[in-house]
């Protein structure tokens, strides 16, 4: 058992803590709303703090997925930031989608005081955090890592160490990458199935355990036929997630074209209103354009 703190409780660290006190470690949670701190702590019997400075005293392991670069300075920094509680030797885990720079910028400053810094963006959204089955890539030094590793176990169906810090964020980025155009595909390819007169859910039963077959195909196949998105990884974020992915590949001199013309088409749906649709309505734009 480890004395653990989990900082952000959204859809995805919400049940992430959750499995960690499942785990049988102790864990002290912390979120924006205070609210829903309390709430968390009432179903799973662990302890709510009111700052991230609180949550994080006295643990081995502090945990954070929050929204953005600007947040997770915000929970990390400052009198009341996480960093200014924890004690020497202990770890900070990230599973916030963020830039490598502001990665390597944290980890900087958690060295400064002795505490190590692995970034670790998941994948598998809100139903592989529910059911404790998501995908962890991992940055940071070795020794901090496999100190983690057997914590993140407790939401993890895989988890790997892809370098030194950054490595994480910079996987992590490639799976957004290969998402935009998958999605897209799909979209495209039901459209035209329903113009050709074709039943898309059949059409998938067919196609899915073939060479076209994916996570996206197999899980959202079903509600983008019925139109369905108030649900999943919403629009707003995978916008945010892709513009870093267009930053980093500026700054590398890596070619992303496709990407950059489906963050023009996630811009058309928040211009239809939706922001927090499930990225899976890139069709709604097609459907749209009838």
């Amino acid at each position: 058992m480890a004395k653990v703190a989990f900082l952000g409780l959204g859809v995805m660290g919400y049940p992430m803590a959750g499995h960690l006190v499942k785990a049988g470690h102790e864990v002290t949670v912390y979120n924006r709303t205070s609210a829903k701190a309390e709430s968390w702590a009432q179903a799973h019997g662990g302890r709510a703090a009111l700052t991230p400075r609180e949550a994080a005293e006295g643990a081995e392991f502090v945990m954070a997925c929050v929204g953005n670069d600007d947040d997770l300075r915000q929970v990390c920094l400052g009198d009341d930031g996480a960093f200014a509680g924890m004690s020497e030797g202990s770890t900070f885990v990230d599973h916030t989608t963020v830039s490598a720079l502001v990665t390597r910028e944290l980890h900087a400053i958690a060295a400064q005081t002795g505490v190590s810094f692995v970034d670790a963006p998941v994948s598998g959204g809100q139903a592989g955090a529910e059911n404790g089955q998501l995908a962890v890539m991992c940055g940071g030094d070795q020794d901090p890592y496999d100190l983690a590793a057997p914590i993140i176990d407790a939401y993890a169906k895989v988890c790997k160490r892809l370098g030194e810090t950054g490595s994480g964020q910079l996987c992590k980025m490639v799976n957004q990458i290969c998402i935009a155009g998958l999605v897209q595909g799909l979209s495209e390819g039901l459209a035209f199935a329903e113009k050709a007169g074709l039943d898309g859910r059949e059409v998938v039963d067919v196609i899915g355990g073939g060479a076209a077959g994916s996570w996206q195909m197999v899980n959202r196949v079903g509600t983008m036929v019925d139109d369905e998105f108030e649900h999943g990884f919403a629009v707003d974020w995978m916008r945010k997630d892709l513009g870093i992915c267009l930053s980093t590949g500026d700054d590398i001199g890596a070619s992303l074209p496709v990407t950059a013309l489906v963050d023009q088409f996630y811009k058309d749906v928040q211009k239809m209103g939706g922001g927090r649709w499930d990225t899976s309505s890139l069709i709604k734009r097609l459907k749209a354009l009838d």
